[in-house]
């Protein structure tokens, strides 16, 4: 029985080398705005419901495409007003319901990476056929509708198995060599980016996603009042801001169009976006850059940090 993910080593924050980001910033700093399609009946899975409700699972559909009718135009007009481009987290399915949204965002130049095709349909129980088969759909569908090679990948509904970063990193070089499937969202276990061991060798990173941070997690499980919200958002900023003049970290802020777009929602993320973008030393970007920096300048010598801490162990 495995005692760990097996994809890192145990890396401790202090005394790591210093990451430098361009510009010297101090912080990287994205926003991933999860832009899905939920199904009303979505196909029973043995090992998770879908919804908490029996069919028809009004309520929860509704608030969902409120948020893909009413709410991603709300969101994405904050985002042009501070300068961000977001990373979207894509439903991919959503390239074939909305193929409006999807126009919006990549005539704005965003990142489209992988979060599956449907948020309803998970990889639990799947057959390592069946879910390379669901990545490799969407990593085309990608391609076909925004001309991006997929970068990245969030697990759908965070339903990560034991082979998805494998098989995710095998996609993109299938389709798309080194251009494509390089990083992973689906970790949380640092502020600052890492490598990560595959069975193919590649050259693959883990980028920070905080689930701290997402609005579904503050205002759904934690119960987060919007002002609160706006707070925590200023709080992590101004630790990882101050831990960035040693050593560059990373935030990023994963959202949903249907809770930090909500009217009484969305002034304090607006509040939170104004404080961080109105540091000079904060490297507006996106997810893809982010791991193609460090893979560009940092990887090597990370990897040979972490060599050496095994061996004095």
């Amino acid at each position: 029985m495995k005692s760990d993910p097996g994809f890192y080593d145990y890396w401790p924050y202090e005394k790591r080398p210093n990451i430098q980001w361009p510009g010297g910033a101090r912080l990287a700093f994205w926003v991933a705005p999860n832009i899905e399609f939920y199904e009303l009946d979505p196909p029973a899975n043995p090992q998770r419901k879908a919804w908490p409700q029996p069919y028809p699972a009004l309520p929860g559909y509704g608030i969902r495409d409120y948020g893909n009718r009413v709410g991603h135009v709300r969101q994405m007009e904050v985002l042009d007003r501070y300068g961000i481009r977001g990373s979207i987290s894509l439903s991919t399915a959503l390239c074939d319901h909305h193929p409006e949204i999807i126009a919006q965002c990549a005539q704005r130049d965003w990142e489209f990476f992988s979060h599956g095709i449907y948020n309803t349909r998970y990889t639990y129980g799947m057959s390592e056929e069946q879910e390379k088969e669901m990545i490799l759909d969407s990593l085309s569908s990608i391609k076909k509708h925004t001309g991006q090679h997929c970068a990245g990948y969030l697990a759908p509904a965070l339903s990560h198995s034991e082979n998805t970063l494998d098989l995710f990193a095998e996609a993109g070089s299938e389709l798309a060599g080194d251009e494509a499937g390089f990083y992973t969202c689906d970790l949380f276990h640092d502020d600052q980016p890492t490598p990560i061991r595959l069975r193919s060798g590649k050259r693959f990173v883990s980028i920070p996603y905080s689930l701290e941070m997402n609005d579904t997690i503050a205002y759904v499980v934690n119960k987060v009042e919007p002002r609160r919200y706006g707070q925590m958002l200023r709080d992590n900023f101004d630790r990882l801001y101050a831990e960035g003049a040693q050593s560059g970290t990373v935030m990023c802020i994963p959202t949903h169009n249907y809770q930090v777009s909500c009217p009484h929602r969305l002034k304090a993320f607006e509040e939170a976006l104004e404080y961080i973008t109105g540091h000079s030393d904060v490297w507006v970007t996106t997810g893809r850059e982010i791991a193609s920096h460090f893979l560009d300048t940092q990887y090597d010598t990370a990897l040979a940090n972490i060599a050496s801490k095994q061996g004095a162990c």
